[in-house]
């Protein structure tokens, strides 16, 4: 996109003179920068320096970052470096858009109106708020990408990692963008490869999205997270593109509100028609009525995921998020409810499923301050150990369960025991050991932190050997 055009043909040799990396920025910020014509060494040290100049003006933080480690093409430097390109000039951008759109109900079945990411537009913000609006930034596209999965039912995202291993999240992402092109239930009986080669494909072809991953990218225990992030960032920026007159959206807002009071009327007419029925009966009524409701709202997908901020929101858009936010309500209370009637000893195993899931999908404390992070961490774990410890009786409990009651009539629907044997298998063994891991990470994390800060206090003479063992003893 640079006039003149540069084409890259290997990253790490071509960076090494400086104009690769101006012309990057020059494309991405629009702006003029100055350089050095020639390419012997010391003209590539200057437009490598006039680059990092460029990129700590705009606030960025360059960590272990060097002109001379870019001048001998050092990987991990080079990519370093163009991740934190990535993060800024398209992630961050990106996420910036949703920081409205997140003070205000959106029609995701959980709520994704808990975090309001703050963007600092001030390069002379400190660096501690930048770092916390990059923190929000990450969280935003995350919550985005949960938006977008949670209008298909079960693809449930809580991370930019093991989260995306299956397929179901890129290709739920696909059919709320694009609706058609996929077909989820199908996809749910396939192998994650398949899947994942699937959305691949179909964004490609469909939605010009570059390939910028390869299903054995993503089907492994611990996938890269930027990758993933970089990619997911694709479908956001698709979506901002997308054409809309605002005379189409007023009619598919209408269409879209008839819809929800159809669905409002005929769900608090199911509830009157089932008060007394079995367990059994209200799930399956519910399983039904889920599967109509699923179906019909595809059409109206693009209106009910719109990402227009309050500012930009009729009066119409935004009584139809009222009105969408309320039906989800009430579905999750009857799902609540059916949950808390199960027989026992399966309503406990459920309890048990959903705290875990919490804690699970939960943010992990901001390790900014060690000191405070340090505790919660502690308090993490032994809840999560505790959770845990319950796991073998549940399963046990769970495979053993004899679904009949004394007329050999099924206690609960099979569907429902194959979605909680599901949850304990996939969402919680598979995970249980990275999680935990990321909690003890976050612990010595907190510890190694709160030390280095102590020895950057401590970097004075403090005269005694008695009064420094002191500080030490009391520390």
């Amino acid at each position: 996109q640079h006039t003149p055009p540069y084409v890259v043909s290997d990253l790490y040799t071509d960076i090494q003179q400086g104009h690769l990396l101006l012309d990057l920025l020059e494309v991405l910020s629009g702006q003029h920068l100055p350089r050095e014509k020639g390419f012997n060494t010391f003209q590539c040290r200057s437009n490598i320096e006039n680059a990092l100049t460029f990129l700590k003006s705009r606030s960025l933080k360059l960590i272990n970052i060097h002109v001379a480690d870019i001048i001998e093409g050092k990987p991990s430097i080079v990519l370093g470096l163009i991740w934190t390109i990535i993060f800024h000039f398209h992630i961050e951008e990106l996420a910036r858009t949703l920081a409205c759109t997140y003070n205000q109900p959106s029609p995701d079945c959980s709520s994704a109106v808990d975090s309001s990411p703050k963007a600092s537009r001030s390069a002379k913000k400190s660096a501690k708020i930048k770092e916390r609006w990059k923190m929000s930034a990450t969280k935003a596209l995350l919550l985005w990408a949960k938006e977008q999965c949670s209008l298909h039912g079960s693809v449930n995202v809580t991370d930019f990692k093991s989260s995306w291993r299956s397929g179901l999240a890129f290709l739920a992402i696909i059919q709320t963008l694009r609706p058609g092109l996929v077909d989820l239930e199908k996809a749910k009986a396939r192998s994650n490869k398949e899947n994942l080669k699937e959305a691949f494909r179909i964004a490609e072809l469909e939605l010009n999205i570059p390939r910028l991953l390869e299903p054995e990218d993503v089907d492994i225990v611990n996938p890269d997270e930027k990758s993933i992030m970089t990619y997911v960032a694709q479908f956001l920026q698709y979506s901002k593109n997308l054409p809309e007159s605002e005379e189409d959206m007023q009619e598919k807002v209408r269409e879209a509100m008839d819809w929800l009071a159809a669905q409002e009327k005929k769900l608090a007419k199911l509830l009157v028609e089932t008060e007394n029925e079995t367990h059994y009966q209200k799930y399956k009524e519910m399983m039904s009525f889920m599967e109509t409701f699923n179906q019909e709202k595809i059409p109206f997908l693009p209106v009910l995921s719109s990402q227009r901020g309050e500012a930009e929101l009729g009066e119409g858009q935004q009584q139809m998020r009222e009105e969408w936010d309320e039906v989800i309500s009430q579905i999750n209370e009857w799902k609540t409810k059916l949950d808390q009637m199960l027989p026992s000893p399966l309503d406990s195993i459920e309890a048990w499923l959903q705290e875990v899931e919490r804690l699970q999908a939960e943010d992990l404390p901001d390790l900014q301050d060690p000191f405070k992070a340090m505790p919660v961490f502690r308090e993490i774990i032994v809840i999560f150990k505790g959770l845990m410890d319950c796991f073998d009786s549940h399963l046990d409990t769970l495979q053993s369960f004899k679904n009949e009651d004394e007329k050999n009539m099924p206690l609960v629907l099979p569907e429902k025991l194959e979605e909680m044997k599901r949850r304990l298998f996939s969402n919680i063994r598979s995970t249980n050991p990275s999680t935990f891991l990321d909690y003890l990470y976050g612990l010595c994390s907190a510890i190694a932190n709160e030390v280095k800060l102590k020895l950057n206090i401590w970097d004075v003479k403090y005269g005694a050997k008695e009064s420094v063992e002191s500080l030490l003893e009391n520390w």
